[in-house]
């Protein structure tokens, strides 16, 4: 295909008016919108690891049902042929749509500015209730209190107030949308502040999901299902849909299908064994996908130099302080026996606990398990047989990621008695990354580190 047919890739872009208007390639996961309408609850959590797609999904829901909406961004698209579903929701309704993914500080006073400039930020989208005539002149005050957003009373409040100005507005009950709603939490219960945030946006969501007559239904995402925090206390049972669910689960994440029109596209299909062995073997409920943010980069790269070799994209979006805290966990020898068995890909038998606080994640090497298999670094094989799953490393860009943290944690094992670390340096200096790792001296260095995992 010559270059100037090629459509752009979006590389890092989670706007679906950008990725629409502005002609990059796009996967189209637009019945995610009919699925959801057939089965909503008043809140909704979406979870999945990162880089699956959960910003784009949201943006795209932001898109379809704000009141003025642009329908010519769906033309073509799947759900553009859901005549009367559009009739009836697409542009219907106040959207108000916040992501939590940029709020951390040091501090809680530095991650509550962070949310609190969020809040505002959207508040501000809709100057027009200033000159509202269905608005009295209290709720213009309050309506300025927003913008000023000054106090933590204003900043627990703001959601539910804001819907409720919309509602008088426009006539039609609001749409929240919230992405990546655990991030602040996860940022507080590392550096020390977590009982503060988590309050704060516990209150933020019983205003905002609770006791909110203006709320028409919410969607929110994040990497985990935590409702036992008291975040989603009182909020008659949020619907989930995470990554064991069947419901939806092909909206996150590339299909085998959906890559191999991507590669045929901008040919490259004689990569696909490459792309499927380094970034496929994700299950999510009854569907195989791949890793989008390694595939759209991977295949940008290939675009840039055809003999571009595959690289850890998704390692690079995030440290890996996860693996890390559960390898030095792994003292047991039957915990070891087990990271072996997934180095040599096979399937471990774990009970997974899908309801964990951030406080509780590191308390236990069979936490640490769950919370592993929740964000990514494991997969599910085969069917569940209650809280009980057969875990695996999907690829070999995971397995990769868990070799480096393994040689990571040996080495500071030597550190401590000097031991074998010329051996090791010598494996390292022989090993090839981008061989199979059964066969390379890496490999062999991995199972010494793992057996080292004193």
């Amino acid at each position: 295909m010559s270059a100037e047919l090629k459509i752009k890739l979006p590389v890092g872009i989670e706007s679906f008016e950008e990725i629409r208007t502005e002609g990059f390639y796009y996967i189209d996961k637009t019945n995610l919108i009919r699925d959801l309408l057939e089965g909503w609850g008043k809140v909704n959590l979406f979870t999945r690891p990162r880089r699956f797609g959960k910003s784009l999904n949201m943006s795209m829901l932001k898109s379809f049902f704000e009141t003025g909406a642009k329908k010519e961004l769906f033309d073509g698209l799947a759900i553009s042929g859901e005549h009367a579903l559009c009739e009836r929701y697409m542009g219907k309704f106040p959207v108000i749509s916040v992501t939590f993914k940029g709020i951390e500080g040091a501090d809680f006073q530095t991650a509550k500015g962070m949310l609190s400039y969020e809040l505002k930020r959207e508040a501000e989208r809709y100057q027009l209730l200033t000159d509202s005539d269905r608005l009295t002149e209290t709720d213009k005050h309050n309506y300025f209190e927003l913008l000023r957003m000054e106090t933590q009373e204003t900043v627990m409040v703001s959601l539910a107030l804001l819907s409720r100005l919309l509602y008088k507005h426009f006539g039609k009950k609001t749409l929240i949308l919230i992405d990546e709603y655990d991030v602040p939490l996860a940022k507080a219960q590392k550096n020390g502040y977590y009982e503060e945030m988590a309050s704060l946006i516990r209150s933020i969501f019983e205003q905002a999901l609770k006791t909110n007559d203006s709320l028409y239904f919410a969607v929110l995402t994040g990497c985990l299902r935590v409702s036992k925090e008291s975040i989603f206390t009182g909020l008659n049972n949020p619907k989930i849909f995470s990554i064991a669910d069947v419901r939806c689960d092909e909206y996150f994440g590339f299909t085998d299908h959906e890559v191999r029109c991507l590669l045929d596209h901008y040919g490259f299909p004689e990569q696909y064994d490459t792309v499927k062995d380094w970034y496929d073997g994700y299950h999510f409920g009854n569907s195989d996908v791949y890793c989008p943010w390694d595939v759209i980069c991977y295949v940008d790269d290939l675009c840039q130099n055809p003999e571009a070799c595959p690289q850890e994209y998704w390692m690079n979006t995030s440290g890996n302080d996860i693996i890390h805290t559960f390898l030095s966990k792994a003292k047991p020898a039957t915990v070891k026996r087990q990271i072996e068995r997934l180095m040599d890909g096979e399937a471990v038998t774990m009970a997974i606990q899908d309801k964990l606080t951030y406080k509780e994640m590191y308390d236990s090497i069979e936490n640490m398990w769950s919370v592993l298999f929740m964000t990514g670094y494991l997969t599910q094989r085969g069917k569940a047989q209650g809280r009980k799953r057969q875990l695996m490393i999907p690829n070999t860009e995971i397995r990769n990621i868990f070799s480096e943290q393994i040689l990571e944690q040996f080495f500071e094992n030597e550190r401590q008695d000097g031991k074998n670390i010329d051996i090791l340096c010598s494996a390292l200096e022989s090993g090839n990354p981008g061989t199979d790792l059964q066969t390379s001296s890496l490999r062999r260095s991995t199972d010494q580190g793992v057996r080292g995992l004193e």
